[in-house]
């Protein structure tokens, strides 16, 4: 053995005197598919590209699909004849769909630790949105909720900021709904916007935190269970529209142009508009200083609606991983988990402890002034057709907007929306 040791060794040598290289170990290729686009596009491949930097072993090769329901058909499909990717960005919502569904692969423990990844790592409310029947189905990103943003020359306009130029307190519906009156009448400006047009998901979301603030139940026992508590929160919305304290019809784009171009008091939207006020901010494009919170508490408690981006590998049963993929894949996982300061700076709320409760991330603004939202928010029910984009979803959005626009009342909405949904409830979940 000492003398064939020996032999190696001299012809090692040998070969690199001579100028000869000797083969090295093949890099492994891991294939990524993304649904990120925009700032947060931009920041996953900077990621992507300081961990190719930091090591020769693993390369990501990163693909970005249209995001929403093209991308999660596009992932399915392709899972299902093993030519899916070797890891993709989910949202968490999706969960029951793709890991029930036959769609993604678990991982299991021990592949976790060989990351040097904990579940104790992660907030308890996103790991457990992470598992699927006892089993890890996707690592955690982020937590992204709806926030309050808000105007502070037309708020305060309206009275509304203290003597430090921060926000009064908002407790209760009618609070909220007289403070967006109150910018109104003070400025002749809108006093809120959010997206309302015909296939918006915003009214949706903030409907859902509404029944969550009530403790309602959206579905139970296989039927929708809203009841009262659901006309009456949509017809809180719509009012807001119908006494003109917001403009209706307005798509994604034309309401967030509305509130960065200084022409409403204030906007309900989620956190990932955080890197566009800073950057108007910074350069001195925005035209007035503005102050984020988290939803008012309009009802029993402070709930609101969130999602998060996840981590999760595709099963491709056809063509499974080799146990090398995995590790690499994995290995790529835990680097954005321990680097991911820079994600939050895209306004998400980081899954990732070490990193979230780091000095760091808690003195970084404005996302210090609701980052104590991840105690109280509440995904979507766990269905097979709920999620991000999800068909439940899809319906809701054909629908309740015409109440904001009093094409329909909100008892027409709710009841064109239940009749439609119907049939999903019903229908056995599918299996990919």
């Amino acid at each position: 053995m000492a003398r064939t040791l020996m032999r190696l060794a001299g012809a090692v040598l040998a070969a690199a005197l001579a100028g000869v290289s000797l083969p090295a170990l093949a890099q492994v290729e891991v294939r990524m598919w993304t649904l990120l686009s925009g700032g947060d596009g931009a920041r996953m491949r900077d990621l992507v590209e300081r961990f190719n930097a930091s090591q020769r072993e693993v390369r990501v090769v990163s693909t970005t699909l249209k995001w929403g329901e093209p991308f999660y058909t596009k992932l399915i499909t392709s899972t299902v004849v093993g030519a899916g990717p070797d890891i993709a960005t989910v949202h968490l919502s999706r969960m029951v769909n793709l890991a029930g569904g036959g769609v993604l692969r678990p991982i299991a423990p021990f592949e976790l630790s060989g990351a040097d990844l904990s579940d104790t790592d992660f907030y308890p409310r996103q790991w457990q949105k992470a598992v699927y029947q006892g089993k890890i189905y996707a690592v955690p990103i982020d937590l992204h909720p709806l926030v309050l943003y808000y105007n502070k020359t037309l708020t305060g306009r309206a009275g509304l900021l203290d003597a430090a130029g921060q926000l009064q307190p908002i407790e209760g519906i009618d609070a909220l709904t007289d403070a967006f009156r109150a910018v109104r009448q003070a400025t002749g400006r809108p006093g809120m916007t959010m997206e309302s047009s015909q296939s918006s998901y915003a009214v949706w979301r903030l409907w859902v935190s509404m029944l969550a603030q009530r403790s309602v139940p959206l579905i139970k026992d296989g039927r929708f269970a809203y009841g009262r508590a659901g006309e009456d929160s949509l017809a809180r919305i719509a009012g807001w529209f119908q006494k003109g304290y917001a403009q209706a019809g307005l798509d994604y784009a034309a309401s967030t142009s509305q509130f960065m171009g200084g022409n409403a008091g204030f906007m309900i939207n989620g956190v990932w508009e955080v890197p566009e006020l800073v950057r108007a901010s910074t350069q001195g494009t925005l035209g007035f200083d503005y102050g984020i919170v988290p939803l008012p508490r309009m009802y029993g408690n402070a709930s609101v609606w969130a999602d998060s981006h996840a981590f999760a590998i595709p099963a491709n049963e056809k063509n499974p991983m080799e146990p090398a993929k995995v590790k690499a894949v994995m290995r790529f996982i835990a680097f954005v988990s321990k680097n991911s300061l820079g994600w939050a700076q895209g306004g998400h709320v980081l899954a990732y402890r070490p990193v979230a409760e780091s000095p760091q991330a808690m003195a970084l603004t404005p996302n210090a002034s609701y980052a104590g939202i991840a105690d109280h928010v509440v995904y979507d029910p766990d269905a097979w057709y709920m999620g991000a984009a999800g068909p439940l979803e899809a319906m809701a959005s054909k629908f309740m907007p015409a109440a904001l626009s009093s094409q329909l009342t909100p008892a027409q909405a709710l009841r064109m929306f239940e009749t439609e949904a119907a049939r999903l409830v019903r229908k056995r979940p599918p299996r990919y």
